[in-house]
């Protein structure tokens, strides 16, 4: 499948190449760039494997309905019984391998989304992945992100751990940042995961007319207050966009930018929108990052994408 690509902004800098992009080359030279992404053979090998993702997705997608919350949990602290790979997470760092993990899928959609990425997490050594489902009826980003702050609360008292992950998949993910930034939840999130998030609103939004719709919309109110000034927010975001996402338009605007964040954006060729979860240097790249970090947020061993320290609040 396609990689990422080899440059992505360090924290409060500048993205590579965001010269090219500042200068917002509008709807038709978004389209153009698309098409140009989708005609190379990684975007070619993308469409054929969204395709077959989907129709997989779709046979799975009943059974995912099935309870509001499904937890992956490993008993005691015992590491005998565990793969080399998971036991070296345990030794390692045991409060990394801990660390409560959140999975919030996109609009329409439910937990089976997350079902490679799941046993990708549980493989690697994290000992607690929680996914839930909120209602495919949800009309109102900042009604999910109070909803989903009552979650987050429920797993820290059921975890005893103070601050979790999140890893949110298109809507998903900005139900989260809205948490995060708006509604405190940068007290209760460590990191926060987006994965083709429309973080500048989607024109898709414009082929259906409905409360939520209409505040995924580019320049919408939602947006406005979520470009407003945050202070001193502690958690770390790290964003992951693909030039030949289909629901992202433009496809630019799944990147995240904002002064005030501290926030690593990853940008990726030839993988289409609903594959996100399922790719490999995206599940690589998300266990790297939660099962490396120390203390103060900065990662701690060679070779794995220097997230930056985080600011103390």
């Amino acid at each position: 499948m396609a990689g990422v690509a080899p440059a992505a902004m360090a924290p409060h800098g500048p993205e590579p190449g965001a010269d090219r992009t500042s200068r917002q080359p509008g709807l038709l030279g978004d389209i153009r760039a698309m098409g140009r992404a989708l005609c190379r053979p990684a975007g070619l090998a993308g469409v054929a494997v969204e395709a077959s993702w989907i129709g997989l997705h779709l046979g799975l997608w009943p059974l995912g309905h099935v309870g509001a919350r499904r937890s992956d949990q490993r008993a005691g602290y015992r590491i005998g019984h565990l793969s080399p790979t998971q036991r070296g997470l345990a030794v390692h760092n045991i409060e990394a391998a801990e660390t409560p993990i959140l999975l919030v899928h996109g609009m329409v959609d439910n937990r089976s989304i997350f079902t490679v990425l799941r046993h990708g997490l549980r493989r690697r050594g994290f000992g607690r992945i929680e996914t839930i489902n909120y209602s495919i009826l949800t009309g109102d980003v900042r009604r999910a992100a109070s909803d989903l702050g009552r979650e987050v609360e429920h797993l820290a008292e059921e975890t005893g751990y103070e601050r979790i992950h999140v890893i949110g998949h298109s809507l998903g993910g900005l139900i989260a940042r809205y948490y995060v930034t708006r509604l405190g939840g940068d007290e209760r999130v460590d990191t926060l995961v987006t994965l083709g998030t429309p973080h500048q609103g989607t024109y898709v939004a414009y082929a259906w007319n409905n409360g939520l719709t209409r505040q995924l919309r580019p320049g919408s109110s939602l947006f406005a207050e979520l470009d407003a000034p945050i202070a001193d927010c502690r958690t770390r975001f790290i964003a992951y966009r693909s030039d030949i996402d289909q629901l992202v338009v433009p496809q630019r605007n799944a990147a995240l930018h904002h002064p005030d964040l501290n926030v690593h954006n990853v940008e990726l060729h030839g993988i289409g929108h609903m594959s996100l979860p399922i790719t490999r240097s995206v599940v690589h790249g998300i266990t790297s990052a939660l099962g490396h970090l120390d203390v103060t947020g900065a990662t701690v061993t060679p070779g794995v994408s220097p997230l930056g320290e985080r600011r103390s609040s």
